[in-house]
C-alpha cells in the first residue's frame, strides 16, 4: 500500500505536450478530411443558417389578440345570431361557438325525481349509496320514488310534492315546457322503476334528448387581429398591413397562398383543414388551436416579418375516450314572476372551442453570438483528428508504430550533455540531429 500512495502522487504531477506524428497513409488522410468537411457542412448549414447562430434572438414576444364571429344559423327552431351563440361576448383570444343545446326551462327551488339512470331504486337503501355523489342535478334526500311518479308539479311555495303523477301525455300541466325552442322532457323517467328523490332546481335536466345541431356554423367568420412586439429590439407587428381597405377585409377569406394576409378564417375550412367531420363536432363540441407563429429574421427589411398560421385540433388525445367526448357546459338565465318566484332556464351547450395561440422568435446579428459560434466551429474541427487517432491506435495496421511515435516518457530533468571531444565524428553527428530535429516523426509511405 505504501508504494502506491507515492506513485499516485507522481502520476499525477506530470506534464504533457503535444507532439506531432506525420501519417503518410491514404486511407486515414481521406477520412480525415471527409470528417473536417462534415463538421464544417454542419456549422455553415445548420449552426449558422438554419439555427441562425450568428444572431442574438429575442423570445420574450409581447402579443394582443382581438376576435370577431359572424354568421346567422337556426338551433332548435330559433334564428341564432352572434349575441345567442359566441361565449364569452368580450371577443378575446379564447371563445366557444354554440351549436348544439339542451334547454330544460322554468325550473324552481324545490323536490323532483332524478333523471340520472345512475340513480335508479326500488328502495329507499339505494338513493342512500348515493348520498355522497355530486355527479347529478341535486341534493339527493334519500326517499326512492315508487309510486309511478314520472313528473312532480311544483307548488305555489316553491317545493314538489312527491306522489303527483303526470298527465296522459306526460307533460307538465303546471310549469308549462317550452314548446318553441326544443326542450326536453322534465325527468324522462318510466311507469315501472322508481327514481331517487333530489332537492334543488326543479324540473331536472335530462340530456339525453338533444335537438338538431346549427349545421350553419361552417359558413361562419372568425376575424383575428393580432399584434405583437419583439421589446429587445423594439419591433411592433400586426397581422395583416394596415394597408388593406374594409372593402377587401369583407370579402377575402384566408388562403396560405392567394389571401396569406387576409385575417378573416371560415370555420369549415379550418374544419377541412383537420379533417374533422362537421356532423360529430356540431353534436359533442370540440377543440380546435388558431397557432400564429412569428418567426422574423431582422437582417432583412422588417416588412418580411410575417405570420405562419397553423391549426391544430387540442382535444385529438380524447377523441376514443369513452369517459369523456367533445366540449360542453351549462349556464343559467334567471328571472322572477309577478309573485316573486324565481325561475331559470338552464342550458347545457356543445360548442367548438376556439384557443388562439401566439409564439415566435426574432433574431439579428450581434457580434458576440456570431463570435462564440466561429470559435466553436474551429475547436469542433479537431474532433477529426480525435476520430483519426482512434482508428490508428485501434483498428490500423500500423498502431503499434504509431503508439511508439505517438508516446514518449522522460523520467526527470533531463542533464545537459557536455560538449563532445575534439575530433570525435559520431558526437558531431549527434549534435547536429539534437539542434536540427523539429520533433516531427513520419511513419507510412516514403516520398
Amino acid at each position: 500500500m505504501a508504494p502506491k500512495l507515492p506513485r499516485f502522487f507522481t502520476d499525477f504531477f506530470v506534464y504533457e505536450t503535444a507532439k506531432s506524428v506525420v501519417v503518410k497513409s491514404w486511407s486515414v488522410g481521406v477520412i480525415n478530411r471527409f470528417v473536417q468537411l462534415l463538421i464544417i457542412l454542419y456549422f455553415i448549414c445548420w449552426v449558422f443558417l438554419h439555427e441562425k447562430g450568428h444572431q442574438q434572438r429575442d423570445t420574450g414576444i409581447e402579443s394582443a389578440v382581438i376576435t370577431k364571429v359572424k354568421g346567422l344559423g337556426n338551433l332548435n327552431n330559433r334564428v341564432m345570431d352572434v349575441a345567442d351563440y359566441v361565449v364569452p361576448s368580450q371577443g378575446s383570444s379564447s371563445f366557444s361557438i354554440i351549436t348544439n343545446m339542451v334547454i330544460t326551462a322554468n325550473q324552481m327551488q324545490g323536490r323532483c325525481p332524478e333523471t340520472d339512470k345512475k340513480f335508479i331504486c326500488t328502495t329507499d337503501d339505494d338513493c342512500n349509496k348515493n348520498n355522497t355523489s355530486n355527479i347529478g342535478n341535486g341534493i339527493l334526500t334519500g326517499t326512492c320514488l315508487i309510486n309511478n311518479v314520472t313528473n312532480v308539479t311544483n307548488s305555489t311555495n316553491g317545493t314538489n310534492s312527491t306522489n303527483v303523477t303526470n298527465s296522459t301525455n306526460g307533460t307538465n300541466s303546471t310549469n308549462g315546457t317550452n314548446s318553441t325552442n326544443g326542450t326536453n322532457s322534465t325527468n324522462g323517467t318510466n311507469s315501472t322503476t322508481g327514481w331517487c328523490e333530489i332537492e334543488g332546481w326543479c324540473p331536472a335536466e335530462d340530456d339525453s334528448l338533444s335537438g338538431t345541431p346549427m349545421k350553419e356554423v361552417e359558413n361562419f367568420t372568425i376575424f383575428i387581429k393580432n399584434s405583437i412586439r419583439f421589446p429587445l429590439f423594439d419591433v411592433t407587428r400586426g397581422n395583416f398591413p394596415s394597408s388593406l381597405n374594409q372593402s377587401y377585409l369583407q370579402n377575402c377569406n384566408f388562403d396560405p397562398v392567394h389571401a396569406p394576409f387576409c385575417p378573416i378564417f371560415k370555420v369549415g375550412d379550418i374544419l377541412k383543414k383537420l379533417n374533422q367531420s362537421l356532423d360529430y363536432i356540431t353534436e359533442k363540441g370540440g377543440e380546435i388551436g388558431i397557432n400564429i407563429n412569428w418567426k422574423c429574421n431582422l437582417d432583412y427589411d422588417v416588412e418580411k416579418c410575417n405570420p405562419n398560421y397553423f391549426f391544430t385540433h387540442l382535444d385529438a388525445a380524447f377523441k376514443h375516450s369513452k369517459a369523456t367526448k367533445g366540449y360542453n357546459f351549462r349556464f343559467a338565465k334567471y328571472y322572477q314572476s309577478e309573485d316573486g318566484t324565481e325561475y331559470r332556464t338552464l342550458h347545457k351547450a356543445y360548442a367548438i372551442r376556439f384557443e388562439i395561440i401566439v409564439s415566435g422568435n426574432a433574431g439579428k446579428f450581434n457580434v458576440v453570438p456570431f463570435l462564440i459560434t466561429l470559435v466553436a466551429a474551429f475547436t469542433s474541427v479537431g474532433l477529426a483528428t480525435v476520430f483519426c487517432d482512434i482508428i490508428l491506435l485501434n483498428f490500423h495496421k500500423g498502431a503499434d508504430e504509431y503508439k511508439a511515435k505517438k508516446f514518449e516518457e522522460v523520467s526527470g530533468i533531463v542533464q545537459e550533455s557536455k560538449g563532445p571531444r575534439q575530433g570525435s565524428q559520431m558526437s558531431i553527428k549527434v549534435l547536429g540531429k539534437n539542434s536540427n530535429d523539429s520533433g516531427t516523426f513520419s511513419i507510412g509511405r516514403q516520398e
